[in-house]
C-alpha cells in the first residue's frame, strides 16, 4: 500500500480436531476471503492445521503424513495468491517433531519458524521438540520440497519486515519477539493456542498492546476458537492487531464462526519511533529471509484514525486530564519556588487559555502553599472585548479567590497609534499587533512592580501556526500551556468543570468551552458579539491538532496526513477542506518559526514539544517547498 502501510489480518478458522484436510480447506477459503480485500499478510493460529489438542495423535506417523499432505494442498491452492500467509502446523524432522508456523507465499514455503519454548502444563513436551536443539541451517521436507527451519530469522519484503514468535514465547523472559524487533522486524507475529480463563481477557489485550510497546513494532495475534476440543478448556479464538502499544483492529473472543481482524500497520510509523534509539541502531545477529515478489497491493486505505489522538486511548478522558493538570501545576509550582516569586501576574481574557492557565496557576499556588490573592489577574479590556468573555473572566477571578485588577487598554493604544502615525479604522495587523503587546507591558511591569512572574497563556496549537504577536502574547516569564493543543484544552476545562461544587463557577467554564475562539483584536458587533473568530481564518484546530500531532510526532508527509485526516474526520470535512487547511498549516508552521525560537520555558505536558529546549528544532529561515509542494499534489 501507499504511504508505509501493510494491509495485515488475524484470521482464526473453524477447525475440527485431528481433521487437517478439512481444516486446510478453512485456511484456503478464509486465505481467500482476505485476499479478495487486499490482505499483504495473513496470520492463522498455533497448530490450527490440526488443531492443538490432537494429544497422542501427534506421535502417529498416519497422521504427520496427513498433515504434510494438507499442507500440499494449502500450497496448491495459494500458487497464485500474492499474499504472504502464515499457519501452525506440526513438522516432523529426524524422528523429532516440532510445533512451527509455516511461512508460505504463492505456494512456496519460505520458512519454517520452529517453537523453542515449550509449555510443559500443556504437556508440549511429551509430543514435541523444541527447536532450540536444532542445527543450524536445518532443512526439513514438506510436501515432497525441501524447505529450511528458520531459527530467530526476520522475514523481509520490499516494503516491510517481520518475525514471528509462537504461543507463549512471548511471556518467556527472552522473548523472540524482542529480539527479532531489535534485529529489525518491524511486524511480530503472534500465532497462539491458549484456552479461555475467566477474567483474563482484559489482561492479554493490554499484554499485546504492552509487547508492541516495548518492541516498538506492529503486533498481530491469532488464537485458536471454535472447533478445538472442550474435555477440559475453551479456546476464545481471539484475533488482534496492534501498533506502538495501541490495538488498532481485534475481533470478538468466544465466537463460533469463522472470523478476522483485518487493518493497516504503519511501518514508516514503526521506523520513525525506532529511528534515534540506540537498541536499534545497532541491530541483533539474525538470520534474514527475503521474500520476492510479495505482494504490495495498492488499495484504498480502510483503517480508522481517532480525530483527536493527544488522547491516548488507554486512559479514560478523565485520568488524563487529570494528569496533564498535574504535570501543569507542579512544573509552575517548582518555577514560583526557584524564583521566589511573591505574586504570579495573569492576563484573564475569559478566553480558553487563560482561563486554563488561571485554573493551573491557583492549583500551583496551593501546592506551594501561597494563598490565592497573590496571584494578580489582570483583565484588560480592548476595542474587541465582547461583554460575554468580559463577564465570564470576572466571575472566574472573584470565585477562584485571585486579586483583580482592570485596566483598558483603549486609551494607551489611542495614544500609541496617534505617536505612530496609525489610523484608527484602519484594522490591520499592526492595529491588532499594539494591543496584544500593550496587554504584554502592562503585565511585565506589574510583575517587576510586585515581585512576580508573568505566566503566559498561549498553547501549542497557535505556538504550530505562529497566531501569536511576537513580543506580545507570545512572550512570558513561563509558558504552563505550551505544549497543550487547544482540543485537549477544551476537555480539561470541562473536566475541571465537571468536579466544580459551585454551580455558578461550572456553568462559567462550561460557557467558556462554548465561546468562540478569537483573540478580540478587532470591534465587537453591534450586540457586543465577538465578530472575529479565529477559525473562520486559520482554519478548524481540531484539524491543525491532528496535523501538528502526525507531523511533529512522526514526520509524515503532507500526502500521508491527508489520508489520514479523510478517514479520521469521515462526514466532517471533504477532501478540498482538509487539503486547504492543511497547505495553510504547513505554510504557516514554517514561516512562523521564529516566534518558537524565542520561547519562554515551559513544561511539556503532551508527547509534542515545540521548544527549542527539549522539542523541535528547527532554524528560522527554513524553506517550506518541500512540503507545500506535496500538498499541491494532493487528489
Amino acid at each position: 500500500m501507499k504511504y508505509g502501510f501493510v494491509k495485515v489480518a488475524a484470521a482464526t478458522p473453524v477447525t475440527a480436531v485431528a481433521d487437517c484436510h478439512r481444516n486446510a480447506q478453512s485456511i484456503i477459503e478464509l486465505t481467500a476471503e482476505l485476499t479478495r480485500m487486499d490482505a499483504e499478510l495473513i496470520l492463522f493460529p498455533e497448530l490450527c492445521l490440526t488443531s492443538c489438542s490432537c494429544g497422542d495423535l501427534f506421535t502417529q506417523p498416519h497422521f504427520i503424513q496427513a498433515c504434510d499432505k494438507a499442507i500440499a494442498s494449502i500450497a496448491d491452492a495459494t500458487a497464485e495468491n500474492g499474499a504472504i500467509i502464515v499457519f501452525g502446523a506440526p513438522v516432523e524432522h529426524r524422528n523429532a517433531l516440532y510445533n512451527c508456523a509455516i511461512v508460505m507465499h504463492k505456494g512456496e514455503i519460505i520458512g519454517i519458524v520452529p517453537k523453542h519454548w515449550l509449555n510443559s502444563q500443556t504437556g508440549e513436551n511429551r509430543w514435541f521438540a523444541s527447536g532450540a536443539n536444532l542445527p543450524a541451517e536445518s532443512h526439513a521436507t514438506i510436501a515432497g520440497k525441501r524447505a529450511p527451519f528458520v531459527k530467530n530469522g526476520v522475514f523481509s519484503t520490499a516494503t516491510y519486515s517481520f518475525g514471528i514468535e509462537i504461543g507463549n514465547e512471548s511471556t518467556t523472559p527472552s522473548a523472540p519477539g524482542a529480539q527479532m524487533a531489535i534485529a529489525g522486524a518491524q511486524i511480530i507475529l503472534n500465532p497462539t493456542a491458549a484456552c479461555a480463563v475467566a477474567g483474563t481477557h482484559k489482561s492479554i489485550r493490554n499484554s499485546i498492546a504492552e509487547r508492541c510497546a516495548r518492541y516498538r513494532s506492529g503486533y498481530v495475534y491469532a488464537c485458536n476458537g471454535w472447533g478445538e476440543s472442550t474435555s477440559s478448556a475453551a479456546y476464545p479464538g481471539y484475533c488482534a492487531i496492534a501498533e506502538c502499544g495501541e490495538i488498532i483492529g481485534e475481533s470478538e473472543h468466544l465466537t463460533t464462526a469463522p472470523h478476522y481482524s483485518l487493518t493497516e500497520i504503519d511501518v514508516e510509523k514503526i521506523a520513525k519511533v525506532r529511528k534515534g534509539e540506540s537498541c536499534f541502531a545497532q541491530p541483533a545477529d539474525a538470520n534474514e529471509i527475503h521474500i520476492p515478489q510479495a505482494s504490495n497491493q495498492s488499495s484504498s486505505l480502510t483503517r480508522k484514525f481517532s480525530a483527536q489522538p493527544f488522547i491516548p486511548q488507554d486512559y479514560t478522558m478523565e485520568e488524563y486530564c487529570n494528569e496533564a493538570f498535574n504535570i501543569q501545576a507542579i512544573a509552575l509550582a517548582k518555577r514560583i519556588a526557584h524564583t521566589c516569586a511573591r505574586t504570579c501576574v495573569i492576563g484573564i481574557s475569559g478566553g480558553l487559555d487563560s482561563t486554563l492557565a488561571l485554573l493551573v496557576t491557583a492549583k500551583a499556588c496551593d501546592i506551594t502553599g501561597k494563598p490565592r490573592n497573590s496571584i494578580t489577574a489582570v483583565t484588560m479590556p480592548g476595542f474587541g472585548t465582547s461583554d460575554r468573555t468580559y463577564s465570564n473572566a470576572m466571575t472566574l477571578m472573584q470565585a477562584l479567590g485571585t486579586t483583580i485588577r482592570e485596566i483598558s487598554i483603549k486609551d494607551a493604544c489611542i495614544q500609541h497609534f496617534k505617536d505612530i502615525e496609525h489610523d484608527i479604522n484602519l484594522h490591520n495587523v499592526t492595529y491588532e499587533n499594539a494591543q496584544a503587546r500593550e496587554r504584554t507591558q502592562i503585565l511585565m511591569d506589574i510583575a517587576n512592580q510586585e515581585g512576580g512572574i508573568v505566566i503566559g497563556t498561549g498553547d501549542l496549537s497557535e505556538l504550530a501556526l505562529g497566531w501569536a504577536t511576537y513580543n506580545g502574547d507570545q512572550m512570558s516569564m513561563y509558558g504552563v500551556n505550551a505544549s497543550v493543543p487547544k482540543t485537549l484544552m477544551q476537555h480539561m476545562v470541562r473536566h475541571i468543570a465537571g468536579m466544580e461544587a459551585d454551580e455558578k463557577v461550572k456553568s462559567t467554564l462550561l460557557d467558556i468551552v462554548d465561546t468562540p475562539i478569537s483573540p478580540e483584536l478587532t470591534p465587537a458587533d453591534d450586540n457586543g458579539n465577538i465578530k472575529q473568530k479565529t477559525e473562520d481564518l486559520v482554519g478548524p484546530y481540531e484539524l491543525h491538532d491532528f496535523f501538528i500531532y502526525h507531523f511533529i510526532q512522526y514526520g509524515f508527509a503532507p500526502e500521508k496526513i491527508h489520508a489520514m485526516a479523510k478517514s479520521a474526520f469521515s462526514g466532517a470535512y471533504d477532501s478540498e477542506t482538509i487539503k486547504k487547511w492543511l497547505t495553510t498549516f504547513m505554510r504557516r508552521f514554517f514561516s512562523q518559526q521564529f516566534k518558537r525560537a524565542a520561547m519562554p520555558d515551559g513544561p511539556q505536558v503532551t508527547c509534542c514539544s515545540l521548544s527549542p529546549q527539549n522539542g523541535w528544532m528547527m532554524t528560522s529561515d527554513t524553506c517550506s517547498n518541500v512540503w507545500t509542494a506535496n500538498c499541491e499534489e494532493i487528489q
